[in-house]
């Protein structure tokens, strides 16, 4: 899909607003023009029905998601622990910054015609990639030691994702302390045997 226009932005704000409060089933093609401050027929000049308009706040919520963890990721270099800390952090990031996203995939996915489901796992197929190759590149080179990556991984998608359900913007915690707990959860599941400690190269060994 291309990159919704600043109008079908608007729209799609919108949506994601009444979808959030309302749920997919009880929310209005009509109510969602209202909220967007626009005629129904302009709505529908843009997206012809609510399932569009679903898939399409779906896939803006993924291409936030992407942005937030990519961004992370370029600046963590290629070590494979810094890359699993930059990318829980772009999910604590993305979780607290963009909360009505978070939630909007974690509940309304289900509600994907087959036709949209089918575009829309076309699409998250390529962000599951990222925790799975940082989770292989470390298995590779030895500091990841746990013999069960893929339930190390789904438990730690499980752990960011329900952090929008939880998170306080007023506190105690910030988000930076946030990420930087659950990185050491992270860690601690691949690394069951203590996170490996750097060898320096260093002739008195410091």
């Amino acid at each position: 899909m291309r990159a919704p226009s600043a109008k079908q932005r608007i729209f799609i704000e919108a949506g994601r607003r009444e979808f959030v409060r309302n749920g997919y089933g009880s929310s209005s093609i009509r109510t969602i023009a209202h909220e967007a401050g626009v005629s129904l027929s302009a709505l529908y000049y843009h997206y012809k029905n609510k399932q569009e308009l679903l898939l399409a706040t779906l896939m803006d919520g993924v291409d936030t998601y992407d942005a937030v963890c990519d961004a992370e990721l370029a600046e963590s270099g290629d070590d494979a622990i810094e890359q699993l800390r930059a990318f829980v952090r772009g999910n604590v990031k993305f979780r607290t910054q963009f909360p009505d996203h978070a939630r909007m995939i974690a509940t309304e996915v289900r509600n994907l015609e087959p036709e949209g489901a089918r575009l829309y796992e076309e699409r998250r197929r390529a962000g599951r990639r990222r925790i799975r190759d940082i989770i292989d590149a470390g298995i590779e080179e030895g500091v990841f030691t746990t013999r069960y990556p893929d339930d190390c991984r789904r438990s730690i998608l499980a752990m960011t994702s329900a952090i929008a359900n939880w998170y306080d913007p007023t506190g105690p915690d910030t988000p930076q302390v946030i990420a930087e707990r659950y990185a050491e959860l992270s860690l601690n599941l691949l690394c069951p045997g203590g996170v490996p400690v750097p060898v320096s190269n260093g002739r008195d060994g410091r």
